[in-house]
């Protein structure tokens, strides 16, 4: 069986090198990890990581909990946190929460119990109590893409009033005065952001709000499909829809379609995510394209610093979003 000195020998550096590369690689450059990570393949070296971990106190995984594990939405955000954490030598392992709290708090416990180091959640949800009094008993943990002020975790997302109002704006500056919405669950932090979005740009272009232009989804294909039977059998539907995801814009979409309603010449559309999905179907989606892959990568490497000992502030770190202009919207001037 190869050993530490086999791979140094092989690596040409020391096996003080070589136990740092492996347990800390963060600490050397990486032309010397890739030197050594290429001799443990050659010599077949295969270091007792699980007792050198339980030395350490700690596992070198991270438990990351995804409300819905078949939404495309969290795809490129978990590659984004996948690659962050394994450059730094830590696995990931994913906890579809499925809006359970019990599931969540079993994944919970697997932080307490010292069988992960820390946690990310991708939802707003906490399986566990985050009031004041309790924060510094908290295991290390961050939030990603959803901001809840009153949780004071660290949170990497973007602005989600500002993007949903920029995406109205472009609707009433294509001359829409009737403009419906689609939104997510009203106890969602991020639903409610968007919606007040949505009433501050329709305030801005002097668009009176009308309640029954808006309709709760529940950001699946589905929901859009549903919410958009609704709206086109108003009395005097909606020429334009806001949809606070990328799925229920498409469900809208396709829905639409079926009912005879051409897109976008009857009923222009606008989404929000940028899920590979809205580029291409028909037509390509006009949506809000969020940073997803960056939300998930700068989230992990906060949690990885906060393992380091490193002071991680509160609050927001803010990544830019932009409207992605394509075909599902057209001119009303």
């Amino acid at each position: 069986m190869a050993t530490m000195k086999d791979v140094a020998q092989l690596a040409g550096v020391s096996t003080a090198t070589v136990s740092r590369a492996l347990m800390n690689p963060e600490k050397v450059s990486a032309s010397t990890r890739k030197k050594v990570e290429q001799a443990v393949m050659e010599a077949g070296y295969s270091p007792n990581s699980l007792a050198r971990n339980l030395r350490r106190n700690e596992s070198k995984t991270i438990i990351v909990i995804v409300p819905d594990i078949c939404d495309p939405y969290f795809t490129e955000i978990v590659r984004g946190v996948e690659e962050a954490a394994l450059a730094q030598g830590y696995l990931v392992l994913l906890g579809d929460s499925g809006q359970q709290l019990a599931r969540e708090s079993s994944f919970a416990n697997l932080v307490f119990t010292k069988q992960a180091d820390g946690m990310l959640l991708l939802g707003s949800k906490v399986p566990f109590d985050v009031s004041k009094a309790e924060q510094k008993n908290l295991p290390p943990m961050v939030m990603a893409c959803e901001y809840a002020p009153e949780l004071e975790l660290p949170t990497v997302h973007i602005d989600n009033l500002t993007s949903a109002f920029e995406a109205v704006n472009y609707l009433t500056q294509m001359g829409h005065m009737k403009i419906g919405q689609i939104c997510g669950a009203n106890n969602a932090s991020l639903s409610q952001f968007r919606k007040q979005g949505y009433q501050q740009a329709l305030r801005r272009a002097d668009i009176t709000l009308n309640p029954a232009y808006t309709v709760q989804g529940d950001l699946s294909f589905e929901g859009g499909a549903r919410a958009v039977n609704a709206l086109l059998s108003l009395p005097e539907p909606p020429t334009a829809l806001f949809c606070h995801s990328d799925m229920m814009a498409i469900g809208a979409m396709q829905q639409a379609k079926r009912l005879g309603f051409r897109i976008p010449q009857d009923l222009s559309i606008v989404g929000f995510d940028d899920i590979q999905f809205a580029e291409y179907c028909d037509p390509p989606l006009t949506t809000v394209s969020q940073p997803r892959y960056q939300i998930g990568y700068q989230a992990m490497n906060m949690l990885l610093d906060q393992l380091k000992g490193k002071e991680i502030p509160a609050g927001s770190r803010l990544l830019d979003a932009k409207l992605v202009i394509r075909e599902s919207v057209c001119s009303r001037i």
